[in-house]
C-alpha cells in the first residue's frame, strides 16, 4: 500500500479485505504475526500490552454536568462551529457521525442523526466515554492521538470486537502558538468511509481549527510550552531535545549560568563546557543572537513559559488554575539532571497542593490524566471526597480496589471514608 494512513487501497474489494483482516486479527490474537498494515500491528500490541480486553467497552469517565463543565472550558469548544460547517453534513446523513476528543481520548461530542447514534451506544462512543488505545483498543481517534497523524481504521482492524463493524478516520488538532495536541476530529461510520476522500476531509478539518485558534489567540499565552512534551515549542518553532534542555535551564536561571554550571545540569560526571560551547552556538543560530547572551549564558528579554506558570500559579495558592495550566510533565523523555529534579520539583508541589486541596472536582482531573490514572493515593482521597453511593464514588472505589491489588495491598490499604 503506498499510503500508509489509508486503510484499503482504491478497487479493493471492502468485504474481502474486511474477512482478510478478520482472520490474521483472530492470528494475532493466538500469537502469530499478522499480515495488516505496520501501524495496525503496532496498535494492536499496545492495546494488547495495555491489558486491552477484545471484547470489553471504553470506560465512560464524565457524566452530566462534569461533562458539561469540562466541555465548556476545553480549547476545542471555540472550533466546534468549524467542525459543524465542514463535517455536519455527514453527521447528518444518517449513515456518519461526526466525534470530538481531548488530548486523552475523552469523548467530548458525538453528533449524528439518533438512529446511528443508538447504534453507537452500544459500544460506549458517547461523549465522556475514554477512547484511547489503552482504554479502547485500536481505533481512529485513539491512534490519531497515539500516533500525532491523521489516520484511517478499517473494520476488523479494530482491537475491540464491539467496535469492529465501523470505520473511521481521524487527524489530530494541535493548538498552534504551543504545539500542543488538544485532542481530534473524527468521522465514524460504514466501509465506505475507507476512501482517501474521508482522511483528507478530517484533515483539512484539523487544519480550519488550528488556523482558527491561531487566528484568535486568547492573550497571555506562554511563548515557550515544553509540558508534556520531549521538544520544546518555542514561538511557533520546535527545538531539538538538547536545544529544549537549554531552554529549560535558562528560563529557570534568568541571571545566568556557566558554562560549567549548564555541562553539570545536562550532563552529569561528563563536565565538558566546549560541548556546552558548540550547542549554545546552534541554538543562537536558530533563535537569533538578540535573545541568548553569554559570559554568563542567559536569555536577553522575559519570556514566559508554560511550566513557569504553574509554579508561579502555585506560590499564588491559585491551585486549580495551576492544574489547568498543566498539561503533563517537564520534558518528559529528558534525563538531564537539572531538568529531571526540576520536573520532579514541579510534579511534587502540584501533587502535593490537588491533595491538600482536597476538592473532587481537582482530585477527579488528577487521576483522569494519564500521569495520576495510576496514582493510589490520589484515587483514595478523590474517592474519599465524593458522596457516598454515588455512581462516581463506587467507580472511584473500583479502582481503589484495582490498584490496592496490583500494589499488592489489597489486604492491608486503609482506604479514607466519608
Amino acid at each position: 500500500m503506498s499510503n500508509p494512513w489509508l486503510a484499503l487501497d482504491l478497487g479493493s474489494d471492502p468485504a474481502e479485505r474486511m474477512t482478510e483482516i478478520g482472520r490474521a486479527y483472530e492470528r494475532f490474537l493466538s500469537g502469530a504475526e499478522p499480515a495488516v498494515r505496520p501501524i495496525v500491528v503496532d496498535s494492536w500490541r499496545r492495546s494488547a500490552g495495555a491489558a486491552m480486553n477484545p471484547d470489553g467497552t471504553a470506560p465512560i469517565e464524565l457524566t452530566d454536568g462534569d461533562l458539561d463543565a469540562y466541555r465548556a472550558q476545553h480549547p476545542l469548544a471555540r472550533v466546534l462551529p468549524i467542525f459543524r460547517d465542514l463535517l455536519g453534513g455527514l453527521a447528518e446523513d444518517g449513515a456518519h457521525l461526526m466525534a470530538v476528543c481531548d488530548a486523552y481520548g475523552r469523548l467530548l461530542w458525538v453528533e449524528g442523526a439518533a438512529a446511528v447514534r443508538k447504534g453507537a451506544e452500544a459500544m460506549n462512543f458517547v461523549p465522556g466515554a475514554r477512547w484511547d488505545e489503552a482504554h479502547a483498543g485500536t481505533n481512529a481517534p485513539g491512534t490519531a492521538l497515539a500516533l500525532d497523524h491523521s489516520v484511517q481504521i478499517f473494520a476488523t482492524e479494530h482491537f475491540s470486537r464491539g467496535v469492529q463493524r465501523w470505520t473511521c478516520a481521524a487527524a489530530p488538532v494541535h493548538d498552534p502558538a504551543t504545539g500542543r495536541l488538544l485532542g481530534a476530529i473524527d468521522v465514524t461510520g460504514g466501509d465506505h468511509l475507507a476512501h482517501p476522500h474521508s482522511l483528507a476531509l478530517v484533515r483539512a478539518t484539523a487544519l480550519a481549527a488550528e488556523a482558527y485558534l491561531g487566528a484568535h489567540q486568547p492573550p497571555g499565552a506562554p511563548a515557550v510550552s515544553m509540558l508534556g512534551r520531549d521538544e520544546a515549542f518555542l514561538q511557533g518553532k520546535r527545538l531539538g531535545r538538547r536545544h529544549s534542555e537549554l531552554m529549560c535551564l535558562l528560563l529557570v536561571h534568568p541571571d545566568g549560568r556557566t558554562g560549567e554550571q549548564l555541562a553539570l545540569d545536562l550532563y552529569a560526571g561528563d563536565l565538558n563546557p566546549v560541548t556546552v560551547r558548540a550547542e549554545m552556538s546552534r541554538l543562537r543560530r536558530i533563535l537569533g543572537g538578540e535573545l541568548l547572551d553569554s559570559r554568563p549564558y542567559r536569555i536577553r528579554k522575559r519570556l514566559d513559559a508554560d511550566f513557569l506558570d504553574v509554579t508561579r500559579l502555585l506560590e499564588q495558592g491559585r491551585v486549580a488554575e495551576a492544574l489547568a495550566a498543566y498539561t503533563g510533565p517537564l520534558l518528559p523523555s529528558s534525563d538531564a539532571p537539572g531538568v529531571s529534579r526540576l520536573r520532579d520539583l514541579i510534579d511534587a508541589r502540584l501533587r502535593t497542593a490537588v491533595l491538600a486541596a482536597g476538592a473532587p472536582d481537582l482530585l477527579r482531573t488528577w487521576v483522569n490524566a494519564p500521569w495520576g490514572a495510576d496514582d493510589l493515593q490520589m484515587w483514595e482521597a478523590y474517592e474519599a471526597a465524593l458522596a457516598p453511593g454515588s455512581p462516581l464514588h463506587r467507580i472511584a472505589g473500583q479502582k481503589v480496589a484495582h490498584l490496592a491489588r496490583e500494589y499488592g495491598l489489597a489486604t492491608s490499604v486503609q482506604r479514607p471514608r466519608n
